[in-house]
Formats: structure tokens, sequence, C-alpha cells
């Protein structure tokens, strides 16, 4: 069986469909997402064409475009929230299996001062590296039974 071609949408090799659009007059880019479904990438697109090129733009679903979301603003984040929020209305028609398809990453912003901090933080400090490798040995809290991880060096596997 041929799989659908859609505008706007191609499939990556390991299966995922992915969504992108040429922001107009411009160069660039505004990713809209990967999906398991080829029928969410293309609802993606639908938005974010019809915000941008208006209502002559080209679309995969014209039926069903005034039942998506519409972009608040022209931003690239307000259009990829828009074009995710239609592509999971389109997928609730057809359900994935949740424990092969998890749901799409969502961004998650960092305040100004949790910035500050990331980039003061002192990256090149052994201790707080040594830290670190101890902290991903510790995984399974029964390898990390009595193991401290400021009184012993993590290469010493007789404290644990």
């Amino acid at each position: 069986m041929a799989e659908p071609t859609y505008t706007g949408v191609r499939k990556r090799k390991w299966g995922k469909w992915v969504s992108e659009i040429r922001q107009p007059g411009k160069k660039t880019r505004i990713w809209l997402g990967s999906y398991h479904l080829p029928q969410m990438a293309a609802a993606a697109y639908d938005v974010a064409a019809l915000h941008l090129r208006g209502p002559n733009a080209r679309l995969n679903f014209p039926d069903l475009i005034d039942s998506f979301p519409r972009p608040a603003t022209s931003s690239p984040d307000d259009i990829q929230a828009a074009a995710h929020m239609a592509a999971l209305r389109l997928a609730n028609t057809k359900p994935p299996p949740a424990a092969q398809h998890p749901p799409a990453p969502v961004r998650i912003g960092l305040s100004p001062s949790q910035i500050q901090a990331i980039n003061e933080s002192p990256l090149d400090s052994p201790t707080m590296w040594m830290q670190m490798a101890a902290e991903a040995l510790c995984l399974e809290d029964y390898l990390c039974d009595g193991f401290d991880v400021e009184d012993n060096s993590i290469w010493d596997y007789s404290s644990l």
C-alpha cells in the first residue's frame, strides 16, 4: 500500500513524519514538529500555511481548517503551538498505542535568573564532575547504600 503524500510533510528514515514551512519572503523555516502519523504533520502544516499564506494557501485538509486553532500572532512560537494543537486534534481520531508513540516534546522556557545561574555555574569544576559521575552511578538505590558522595571516591567500589 502506498504511503499518503501531503504538502509540507516528509517521512524520516526511522518512520516519523515531520512538517516545516518556509516563512514568506525569507530563507528561514518554521519547524512544525515530528509526528507518528502523516495526517498529524499535514494538519500542522495546514495551520501554518493558512496563517502565513492566507485563504489561497494549498491545504491538505481544506474541509477541516475551520476546526483547527489559529496562531495568536505571527511569531514562530505561536505558529508552532497552534500547529501542534491541530496535529493533536487530528490524532484523537485515531489514537496510537501510548507505549509506542509518546507525545511530542513540550518546550519549556527558562527564566532570566535560571539562565544566569547556568551561565555562571563552573562547568570546569572537578568537584562538580565527580559529584555528577557519582550521582550517575547511583541510579539504583541498592548501588548507593552507605555511599556518601562527599566522603568517598567514585572509583572506590569497596565502600559500596
